[in-house]
């Protein structure tokens, strides 16, 4: 992959793109409902596994198995699970398994697999409270290993925190060079934390070990990957300045940046300060970000996509999902976007939300190939595989 130039190049210019032709296309689901998406030219739609409750994000275990997570609603529960789909059809585009492989769990919105320099392999999940790891053994369907080490610990007040008991999920990275990333979302729509680990990202080795504050002044940067030298991470904007602004915002963290919440918002791409939240030097030295999207559209899972032979409407861009707002009177998201820096955002499907009526709510992307990729559904509890028409879809193992 070409990916370092090309993410330096996309840091510093920008080449004009043209919003790619959308096409109606008819998805049918297992229980009769059916639904018209519009999804660019080229593409198809696959329900891929269904049957799922609030299901979030994923992961690609080292045996090639996809895993990913489910919160089961959207109350603060133990009734979380984490899915093994397995028995991948390549010429159908379909899981033939849906296989629990842990449940009983606190919120589980990220699961990542971990390589370490002896060759042991390693599951990492992330629930409200606590990150935790267990020793992985291929073709597994419950877990192997019954003593799961406790990597770190994490507020946890339930949503009915006196404080505003926001933000429950944790959401987990890996860099290349080894290094895990954890994003711990605010308490509340805006305060001044009282816990320094709020708002922000936070770093540390495999074992746990050499913690430390990476990033903060994030309201909630519920999507986080590390891709190359940089790690990307969508955030969500506060509720308390009206229908059309703050922006939702996508950065390329650098290390020991304060991105401002809760005293500086970002509106159209700049940086201005909130009327209700005063410190000394205010935003002075709050950075903009790499890409911003509307307001209360609650911008979620993403990935990259520059191969080669990726297709001209989605090269060298980032796939971003657009959860949507929670007000659906607001009408902001409900699809996935083309993004790349410095241009307009193009949507590459949408139709989500119709006249008022949800038919879904796209919450994670992991690209596959150079034309395919996996997105969680969490409002239908559904997975859908996006791939360009006419190919075959391999899903392999990690050598």
């Amino acid at each position: 992959m070409k990916i370092l130039p090309l993410l330096l190049t996309l840091l510093i210019s920008a080449t004009v793109f043209g919003q790619p032709k959308l096409v109606p296309t008819r998805v049918t689901l297992k229980n009769g409902k059916s639904f018209t998406l519009n999804l660019a030219e080229g593409f198809e739609i696959i329900p891929a596994a269904e049957g799922l409750k609030r299901v979030r994000f994923f992961a690609k275990a080292p045996d090639g198995r996809i895993f990913v997570t489910d919160m089961y609603n959207l109350t603060d529960n133990k009734r979380g699970t984490v899915y093994i789909l397995d028995g991948w059809d390549a010429a159908k585009g379909k899981f033939s398994k849906v296989i629990p492989y842990m449940t009983g769990l606190h919120n589980p919105n990220s699961v990542q697999f971990y390589r370490d320099s002896d060759g042991q392999e390693w599951i990492y999940l992330a629930e409200t409270e606590k990150l935790t790891r267990r020793k992985f053994t291929r073709g597994e369907i419950r877990p192997t290993d019954t003593r799961p080490q406790t990597l770190a610990t994490f507020p946890d007040y339930g949503l009915s925190y006196k404080y505003g008991g926001w933000h429950l999920t944790r959401t987990i990275s890996f860099s290349p060079d080894g290094k895990l990333y954890v994003s711990v979302g605010s308490s509340c729509n805006a305060c001044v934390e009282k816990e320094k680990i709020r708002a922000s990202i936070v770093e540390m080795n495999p074992d746990g070990t050499d913690q430390r504050e990476f990033a903060r002044g994030l309201r909630n940067a519920v999507g986080l990957r590390a891709i190359g030298k940089f790690v990307f991470a969508t955030n969500q904007g506060s509720d308390h300045l009206g229908l059309q602004k703050p922006d939702e915002t996508f950065y390329a963290l650098k290390q020991g940046s304060d991105y401002g919440w809760p005293y500086c918002h970002s509106s159209g791409g700049k940086i201005f300060a909130d009327p209700g939240f005063k410190r000394p030097g205010q935003c002075s030295n709050v950075t903009a970000p790499y890409a911003y999207f509307p307001a209360r559209s609650s911008a979620l899972g993403f990935d990259y996509f520059d191969d080669a032979d990726t297709v001209a409407s989605i090269k060298d861009a980032f796939l971003v999902s657009l959860h949507g707002s929670t007000n659906k009177a607001i009408g902001h998201g409900y699809k996935v976007v083309i993004m790349r820096k410095g241009e307009r955002l193009q949507d590459f499907m949408n139709g989500f939300l119709q006249r008022g009526k949800v038919n879904g709510r796209p919450c994670d992307i992991m690209k596959l190939d150079a034309n395919a990729f996996l997105m969680t559904d969490d409002f239908s509890g559904i997975v859908y595989l996006v791939r360009k028409k006419g190919t075959v879809t391999e899903i392999v193992e990690d050598v």
